[in-house]
């Protein structure tokens, strides 16, 4: 592949994830934002020693434009960085069409960069954790991700070299066993963290981690089904029309 071809599906590829950030920004605000005032409602009858701290960013602020801007500006980046591992993974995963590889990346990625992480460290509202471990909680969540990424590249891999001798359904089948094995040992061996105060609204906490979760389906879905539709008329052009009005094209001299 070219460098003005990739250059091509690098920019097809940060329009499709700011298409993609729009849809998932609508989902964000119609099912995440009033969980979040929940949260922040609930959080605010029970910290009275913040009654009285000044707002930095109001609410109304943070939940429109803000969140617009954090939405809109992931998407375009990550459209980018996946429009740049297609290039990679085009002909090297399968022999797959680009709209296939480009739903198939979509969905590895979901599954390994966001789904594995959040079973093990579930996305929490406000008045949900400690302050004080803030750090360790972050930590621990990007080397979820990072696992998981790592691990789902081995798994591919692993994959590939055993479909010579096991068939491509057999040799899926181990390799999607042993990353569900290996994944199954860090979720038992990295901490746990429990950070849930015990009257918090078990209702509003799982409706918000539903929130966040439809978010990224939405926004991942959304990517690999107009990057796919892009990076296919890239690639496979429609041939020209061989007739114009009835009438067909003289050929050159």
């Amino acid at each position: 592949m070219n460098s003005a071809t990739v250059r091509n599906l690098l920019v097809r590829g940060m329009l499709a994830g700011l298409a993609a950030g729009l849809l998932a920004l609508v989902v964000a605000y119609v099912l995440g934002e009033p969980n979040v005032d929940k949260a922040i409602a609930f959080e605010e009858a029970h910290a009275a020693a913040h009654e009285h701290e000044v707002e930095l960013v109001s609410r109304s602020l943070q939940s429109t434009a803000g969140l617009a801007t954090g939405v809109l500006i992931y998407g375009v980046a990550f459209g980018g960085i996946a429009a740049l591992a297609f290039c990679f993974a085009l002909g090297r995963v399968g022999r797959f069409s680009p709209r296939a590889t480009a739903l198939l990346l979509s969905g590895c990625a979901l599954l390994a960069v966001y789904v594995v992480p959040f079973l093990k460290y579930p996305a929490n509202p406000p008045a949900v954790g400690n302050g004080d471990t803030i750090g360790k909680r972050t930590t621990l969540y990007l080397l979820m991700m990072v696992l998981s990424v790592l691990l789902a590249v081995a798994a591919t891999i692993l994959g590939k070299r055993l479909a010579p001798s096991l068939g491509n359904w057999w040799a899926t089948v181990v390799a999607v066993a042993a990353f569900a094995v290996v994944i199954g040992l860090a979720y038992e061996f990295l901490p746990v963290i429990n950070e849930v105060p015990g009257d918090f609204p078990a209702t509003v906490l799982w409706r918000f981690r539903l929130s966040a979760l439809a978010i990224q389906i939405t926004l991942w879905t959304a990517f690999g089904l107009a990057f796919g539709e892009l990076a296919e008329r890239v690639l496979n052009p429609r041939p020209a029309k061989a007739a114009v009005a009835g009438r067909p094209v003289a050929a050159p001299n």
